[in-house]
């Protein structure tokens, strides 16, 4: 209890307690101490309630501010989210178009080699009368010639006859350009048939004969998913550890952290 109202209430109590000895001008102390104290009271009550509204105010600055920000960043993720979508579609056109480029590029290159070669005469003059001598030597088809009837085989189906195909391309022209993607196709044969250990095989033999093809990354993944699928999950993981390791720039490793992430 304060000192003032302390006060302000001793002569109220002798007006209890003593009753005559209180006199007119104790009253009049009484009442005005009173009085006072009821102004003090209402003046702290509103200095208080100033406090209370600035803290609200300030509290719904805040709100709105926080409010703001939270839209702007919904806005933003919003954006970066479509922005996001524009651009994967703008690099899915890029790699359809770039594909088509080089299915034509494939196709043309077939084309000029599948034209009817002149006949190579041999050298020493025929003999009279000796027909098979004097036969013109008919050239063999190119390795993207070759490559084109095993890839239309390929994609017929008829992966026994495409692997036919790509395995006489490697015979002949084992340094070519398009040997990693024979090899690559003849594992994708196996796998079309379900024939997984054959088809791990191909892979690893992308990897092992043509480690700086940018195929091998391909087929390094793809070794991963297949033993994945067959539920070799160790083996699965080590192959997805080198791709991440040894092709670290290539889409598959992208791929292939994604795989570690989400297989732990």
């Amino acid at each position: 209890m304060s000192g003032r109202l302390v006060r302000a209430l001793a002569p109220l109590a002798l007006v209890v307690t003593g009753g005559c000895f209180a006199t007119r001008s104790d009253m009049r102390v009484l009442q005005g101490d009173i009085l006072n104290f009821r102004t003090e009271a209402a003046r702290a009550d509103s200095a208080r309630a100033r406090q209370v509204a600035a803290v609200a105010a300030a509290l719904g600055t805040v709100a709105d501010s926080v409010r703001a920000a939270s839209d702007r960043l919904a806005r933003f993720q919003g954006d970066t989210r479509g922005d996001l979508r524009s651009i994967q579609q703008q690099l899915l056109q890029v790699q359809e178009l770039t594909g088509q480029s080089q299915r034509r590029l494939q196709e043309l290159r077939a084309e000029m080699e599948a034209r009817p070669p002149q006949a190579v005469v041999p050298p020493v003059a025929p003999v009279p009368g000796d027909t098979a001598a004097a036969a013109p030597v008919q050239a063999a088809p190119g390795p993207n010639q070759l490559y084109q009837l095993a890839y239309d085989q390929l994609r017929r189906g008829s992966y026994s006859a495409a692997r036919a195909g790509f395995e006489e391309l490697l015979r002949l022209y084992p340094t070519s350009e398009l040997a990693p993607d024979a090899q690559i196709n003849i594992a994708e044969s196996f796998a079309a048939e379900g024939t997984n250990s054959a088809a791990d095989s191909a892979y690893a033999a992308v990897v092992a004969k043509y480690p700086r093809s940018t195929r091998a990354a391909t087929a390094l993944y793809k070794l991963a998913l297949s033993m994945a699928r067959q539920g070799k999950r160790p083996d699965a993981r080590s192959a997805m550890d080198r791709v991440v390791r040894e092709y670290p720039q290539s889409d598959e490793a992208d791929l292939a952290r994604e795989w570690l992430r989400t297989n732990r």
